[in-house]
């Protein structure tokens, strides 16, 4: 099952031989830490190339090319964002990604990643609503919050300029309904390529309408 989600994995994305190398070292290194720590589901480990690169890597679609940083929301094990920042770096693509995770064993994880592919990635130790000096141009998450939520951490982060990209199950209509009580923004959706049911959101003009 691995080959042949990492065959259509290779099919789908065109990026060098380089980024398949280092995405294989970055699964063997989840593998291992996974056995210790809980950083991902065990039932998602045969599934890696599809579950959690596949899913990670199609955003990289909706990313300007004139993006310098991207800020990945609750990095848990670096999807989509040490991803993104594989698959930039190997493309030429000057993005500096900014993980931020709380969780002491997660942010180990993810510093180990970085340090052996040696990746643009700053490692943020704090909570999202700590950050105070950090805006990105791109914002990240997945996994984290129903969206009302998660607009709530990305305005911490967000310029004028900034999009928010959200990776949504098959709620996504539902969620954007919800949010539109407190917040304007322009939405386009997207299906996902990693699952049928799902969405990937790409907002931009985050504003508040009224406090919550």
């Amino acid at each position: 099952m691995g080959d042949s989600e990492e065959s259509a994995f290779r099919q789908l994305f065109v990026v060098p031989h380089e980024t398949i190398h280092r995405l294989n070292t970055y699964k063997d290194l989840l593998i291992t830490w996974n056995e210790k720590f809980n950083l991902v589901a065990k039932s998602t480990l045969p599934h890696i190339w599809l579950r959690h690169f596949t899913d990670s890597a199609q955003l990289m679609a909706y990313i300007p090319d004139t993006a310098l940083t991207l800020a990945d929301m609750g990095a848990g094990a670096g999807f989509p964002g040490l991803v993104l920042a594989i698959m930039a770096q190997d493309l030429k693509k000057p993005l500096h990604v900014h993980s931020i995770e709380a969780t002491n064993k997660k942010a180990d994880f993810l510093q180990s990643v970085v340090d052996e592919l040696h990746l643009p990635v700053t490692i943020h130790r704090k909570r999202i609503e700590d950050i105070r000096d950090l805006k990105a141009d791109v914002i990240t998450a997945r996994a984290l919050k129903a969206l009302p939520d998660l607009l709530v951490y990305a305005n911490y982060l967000t310029h004028k300029d900034s999009i928010c990209i959200f990776p949504k199950g098959q709620n996504a209509a539902e969620e954007l309904t919800q949010a539109r009580k407190y917040w304007t923004f322009a939405a386009d959706t997207h299906t996902s390529r990693s699952d049928d049911t799902g969405s990937i959101l790409v907002l931009s003009s985050l504003r508040y309408k009224t406090r919550r």
